[in-house]
């Protein structure tokens, strides 16, 4: 991340600062990993740690119904029941001890405050628009957009449609730009397939002077707490640092293309511990006078594979509908279905898109992915005489 100020902040930092009418600002550090990783400086116009009161917690975690999995899945996002509310609208299908990935559909905007206090978060909107809305500034988001929201950002969502969809991940580590794409300065290096241009920072916000009671929903450890806070939690005057929320537009990933197919890791996006994320984006087909653009087949012996289809048409899978996850568990070889290979062949371009994340420790399915399942996708590498006669119709 690159560092960013907004609003007034000191001279110095741990330093008094007072507001015109001599009140003091309280600072406070919003940072990860200790005192070691990326941090920013807030100033609030009140203590931040005023809390009135706080609820019973509420478990949230995701029912896990196969432990070990081995087979190939696909689940159909379509048929992810939306909710009001936007945390129950949180549909996790797939978690490991890294992270939870899924979908949420919420047709309300929060009148609450959220914070997730142990992981960042990662909405990527499908479909809809509306604000991020944080203590640091606020994120227009449309279609196409990244989310990228630290763990302790204090928010809320407000959507202009009743349609948003939001493929979702929560990552225990810290999520950042792929470390081979960055100088040891932290800035994007020129062949990175995006630079700091791309990347949205949060547009200051006049602070909040309020006092009253103040929902915001903590979550930690699979629970959600209800705490009350005495004081408005938008009243930061200023801040900087290399720690905020930011969006970055799927549409603003420049592919990497070669004469021959290229594999995933050039479609990498986002890292964190034992995961990456990566954008499957409109581009040139491999330009080799014999090249076969559709993935050859392959094993990721060493991690698990997902793909959320969320725009245009996918030539290396048969039946597949936007919103769709497919799963290919390590281990299993998985490829083009029949046929794909071979329309494939002679194809200038794509405009596909696809959000793809490999965790490097096996996925577990929950109860809200069987709900969705498609089981006749395990069996849809087998070849038929309709494959072969689809072949045939391409020669």
């Amino acid at each position: 991340m690159r560092y960013h100020q907004s609003g007034n902040i000191p001279q110095k930092r741990h330093t008094i600062f007072k507001s015109p009418e001599d009140k003091f600002y309280y600072e406070q550090l919003f940072g990860t990993e200790g005192f070691h990783g990326i941090s920013s400086l807030l100033y609030h116009i009140h203590r931040p740690t005023q809390i009135k009161s706080i609820g019973e917690p509420k478990d949230v975690a995701p029912k896990i119904v196969i432990d070990k999995n081995v087979t190939p899945r696909m689940f159909k996002g379509m048929n992810v029941t939306p909710e009001d509310d936007f945390m129950d609208s949180r549909k996790f299908l797939m978690v490991n001890n890294d992270l939870k990935m899924g979908l949420s559909k919420p047709r309300k905007s929060m009148d609450y405050f959220y914070k997730n206090a142990e992981c960042d978060e990662l909405l990527y909107a499908h479909s809809g628009s509306g604000i991020l809305k944080t203590f640091v500034g606020n994120l227009e988001f449309s279609v196409g957009d990244y989310l990228i929201i630290p763990r302790g950002t204090i928010y809320q969502v407000e959507l202009h449609s009743d349609d948003t969809v939001f493929f979702i991940l929560e990552s225990h580590s810290p999520i950042y730009t792929p470390k081979r794409y960055r100088n040891e300065f932290g800035q994007l290096l020129e062949h990175s397939p995006f630079c700091e241009r791309d990347i949205i920072t949060p547009t200051f916000v006049e602070p909040k002077d309020e006092k009253g009671e103040f929902l915001i929903k903590v979550k930690k450890e699979n629970q959600i707490t209800d705490f009350i806070y005495a004081t408005h939690p938008f009243d930061v005057v200023g801040w900087d640092g290399y720690f905020y929320p930011y969006k970055f537009n799927i549409k603003n990933f420049e592919p990497i293309t070669g004469r021959i197919h290229q594999p995933p890791p050039v479609h990498q996006t986002f890292e964190a511990h034992n995961f990456v994320v990566c954008s499957f984006c409109a581009r040139m087909y491999d330009y080799h006078p014999q090249a076969i653009p559709a993935p050859y087949n392959h094993s990721n012996i060493d991690s698990d594979e997902v793909l959320f289809y969320t725009e245009g048409d996918f030539m290396s899978r048969n039946h597949i509908d936007l919103m769709d996850f497919t799963l290919h568990p390590g281990g299993i070889v998985h490829g083009p279905h029949p046929g794909a290979m071979e329309r494939s062949i002679g194809k200038k371009f794509t405009e596909e898109y696809a959000v793809m994340v490999d965790p490097f420790r096996p996925l577990k399915i929950t109860e809200e992915a069987l709900k969705v399942e498609d089981p006749s996708y395990k069996t849809s590498w087998l070849e038929s005489e309709d494959n072969h006669l689809e072949d045939r119709s391409q020669e």
